[in-house]
């Protein structure tokens, strides 16, 4: 009997992931725990974890990062060792948060979202965790703010990182301003790159209204930063797919 129940308890949480903010491309929902219990939730700190149970919470948290994408990004900015970082489309902040935890105590990120109220309900665990005074959240669009810093020549090549993870039909657009603002060597992330796995369901499949929009975007994208001379890029399967670009010209 007990064994039946445990089974059962996996199986609802396995199933919970497709509910709750579950983003993985990975075909067993088993296997997706696995990696989760085994690698990410037993090294989660405290505080990301707190902010991913507020996140579920909220009815479109779908939109968040999962939790084993922030624990990639946190490691990575590690390696390189990030200490001016951008953050295009923040909600709640669970990445913002993992980003933060990775800066040094005098690291700086700028963060842009058009929501400040969903940035302003994971903002507590931000202060909590000690890293809020690493955060510049301005609201609004992004594109008005990034053509402001790319006027400015002292902010060509000052950025570490860049995570963009907001309106997919403006990443093209972002991306032409980005690689100005990262130094050479820099890495610029770009976050839903495989897009629920649209990016290869024939033209007739029966997608989501939302999904069907932003999949052209994303396919245009991909196929631009495939081409792109000034970048070295890799595409990774992690959460709803990742590519990350570092500027090489």
């Amino acid at each position: 009997m007990a064994s039946s129940n445990g089974e059962e308890k996996k199986q609802s949480e396995a199933g919970r992931h497709q509910e709750v903010g579950h983003k993985s491309l990975l075909q067993s929902d088993a296997l997706y725990q696995y990696i989760l219990e085994t690698s990410v939730y037993p090294r989660e700190p405290e505080p990301m974890k707190e902010l991913r149970e507020i996140t579920a919470k909220h009815p479109w948290n779908i939109m968040t990062t999962s939790a084993d994408e922030g624990q990639f990004l946190n490691m990575l900015l590690k390696l390189i060792n990030a200490k001016n970082t951008m953050e295009i489309g923040v909600y709640t902040g669970y990445s913002l948060l993992a980003t933060a935890l990775a800066l040094p105590d005098d690291g700086k990120i700028l963060a842009m979202d058009v929501n400040r109220e969903n940035y302003e309900l994971g903002r507590p665990t931000l202060e909590k965790a000690g890293v809020a005074h690493k955060v510049d959240f301005r609201e609004g669009p992004a594109l008005p703010l990034l053509d402001e810093l790319v006027k400015d020549e002292k902010n060509h090549g000052s950025f570490d990182f860049i995570f963009v993870d907001a309106d997919k039909d403006n990443y093209l657009n972002y991306h032409e301003r980005l690689l100005q603002l990262v130094k050479v060597g820099g890495v610029i992330g770009y976050d839903n790159t495989l897009w629920n796995g649209s990016v290869v369901a024939p033209d007739d499949a029966p997608l989501r209204k939302y999904v069907m929009y932003y999949r052209e975007f994303v396919l245009k994208l991909n196929k631009a930063l495939a081409v792109d001379p000034r970048i070295e890029i890799c595409m990774l399967p992690v959460g709803d797919g990742i590519t990350l670009c570092r500027r090489i010209k």
